[in-house]
C-alpha cells in the first residue's frame, strides 16, 4: 500500500468545513485496524453551510458527495485503486455541480492485508 493510505476512519472534509463519512465496499484490506477507502466507495458529506445567493436571498448548496480525479495508481483492491494523501477528489453538489477540492485532514500510514 502506498503511504498515507485513506481508510474508513480517516478525517477529510469539504472547502466549507463540511465533514465526509467514507461508506466502504472494501471487506478485505486494512490500514492501521480499519478497511483500506477505494475510489469508488461512497464519500457522503454532512454539516456543510455554503450557500448561494440568489436576488435578495440565498440558496442552501451544500456539498454531498465526493467524486474522485487522481487516485493512487499502483496500490488496488480487487482491481478498485485506493486512495492516499496525494489522491485529488472533487466535492459535489447534489445536482452534481463541483464545490471545489476535499481536504484530507488525517490518513494513516501503516497497512496490512487481511
Amino acid at each position: 500500500m502506498a503511504g498515507n493510505t485513506l481508510n474508513v476512519n480517516s478525517t477529510l472534509q469539504c472547502p466549507h468545513g463540511g465533514s465526509v463519512q467514507i461508506i466502504s465496499a472494501n471487506a478485505r484490506v486494512k490500514v492501521d485496524g480499519a478497511f483500506a477507502a477505494l475510489a469508488t466507495d461512497q464519500f457522503v458529506i454532512s454539516g456543510c453551510p455554503f450557500q448561494i445567493p440568489i436576488g435578495t436571498g440565498t440558496k442552501p448548496s451544500p456539498c454531498m458527495t465526493v467524486q474522485w480525479l487522481v487516485t493512487d495508481m499502483r496500490t488496488k483492491v480487487n482491481s478498485t485503486p485506493t486512495l492516499s494523501k496525494s489522491s485529488v477528489g472533487l466535492c459535489l453538489t447534489a445536482e452534481q455541480i463541483p464545490q471545489g477540492p476535499v481536504s484530507i485532514v488525517n490518513t494513516q500510514v501503516k497497512s496490512a492485508s487481511q
